[in-house]
């Protein structure tokens, strides 16, 4: 597949429906060197997905039944929110540890919302059992062609607004994010994988040479809690560098962006950058780097009436 022609597809079909998200050069205590950071948490539903919802919509042709999508609980926002958009009506399968923040967020859509016990894999069989039963068409949360070139446009859309960094490190859950990075840059840059220590999925995965199940808890469950890392973003990220980060971490990286910048975001969020801040990435001298900022959808809503 020629990504490079199909993310620059997506990015042409999207227009106008996902937003420009702005970018910023910061100092992190540590670093000798700024870094710079794209803020896709102020994508539309809080996160990059609705641009992966978006493009999957456009490039296909939409069954009477609708769409159907399983997710943790932003890829549900977001694929409710472009079906909302675009006219079609939507199911979304969420599992519990979504929590009550996303699980409102994607009740203002006006989707048809299911919440089911477990985790993430749990909600996928139930979206794969609607799938089945109405003809409902579905939207993947990361292992899907058109989903990964949607999220590419991501990094299309940085490299026009002037990227420079030589490094670019991105938070994983299923993959869907990564995988359009490593797409879109192509060996120009290079891409860390940052995850949880309690939810690796592409961790595990290169550690063992193939996609493996992992366990999924901690306090990034409900953006990176995938059970296996998708097949789309393995093939693309054999051999990458991949770092692990643990929930303290994480939280200390949030309440960084809060204290720095007045950036509010949930814990998926700030991984890609608590690799820096606790020293899990340690540049090279000289080393240009740049961390994605890529959801805002924090528990507990401080609105949530």
């Amino acid at each position: 597949m020629n990504w490079k022609t199909e993310i620059s597809a997506a990015a042409e079909r999207i227009d106008g429906y996902a937003q420009v998200t702005p970018v910023m050069e910061c100092r992190v205590p540590g670093l000798d060197d700024p870094i710079e950071m794209k803020l896709e948490h102020m994508q539309h539903t809080g996160s990059f997905k609705a641009r992966g919802a978006f493009n999957t919509l456009l490039s296909h042709e939409v069954p009477e039944a609708g769409v159907v999508a399983a997710s943790g609980g932003n890829h549900g926002a977001a694929a409710a929110y472009a079906a909302q958009t675009l006219g079609h009506p939507a199911k979304i399968f969420v599992p519990e540890l979504a929590g009550p923040s996303k699980i409102a967020l994607i009740k203002q859509t006006g989707a048809d919302l299911t919440v089911v016990q477990g985790e993430y894999a749990n909600a996928l069989n139930a979206a794969q059992e609607h799938e089945a039963a109405s003809g409902a068409m579905q939207i993947h949360a990361y292992d899907a062609p058109a989903t990964v070139a949607g999220q590419g446009t991501c990094f299309r859309e940085w490299d026009a607004q002037g990227l420079q960094a030589d490094t670019v490190l991105v938070a994983v859950g299923g993959g869907g994010l990564i995988a359009g990075a490593l797409a879109w840059f192509d060996g120009a840059r290079k891409v860390v994988a940052v995850e949880p220590e309690t939810s690796c999925a592409l961790n595990a995965a290169l550690q063992a040479s193939e996609p493996v199940d992992v366990s999924v808890s901690g306090i990034a469950a409900n953006a990176l809690g995938a059970r296996r890392i998708g097949g789309i973003c393995f093939g693309l990220a054999r051999g990458m560098t991949s770092v692990l980060v643990s929930d303290d971490a994480i939280a200390d990286a949030q309440r960084l962006l809060w204290r720095s910048h007045r950036i509010l975001v949930e814990p998926a969020g700030a991984t890609a950058l608590a690799a820096l801040t606790s020293g899990a990435y340690k540049p090279q001298p000289g080393e240009r780097v740049a961390v994605l900022v890529c959801g805002g959808n924090i528990s507990p809503d401080p609105f949530l009436e």
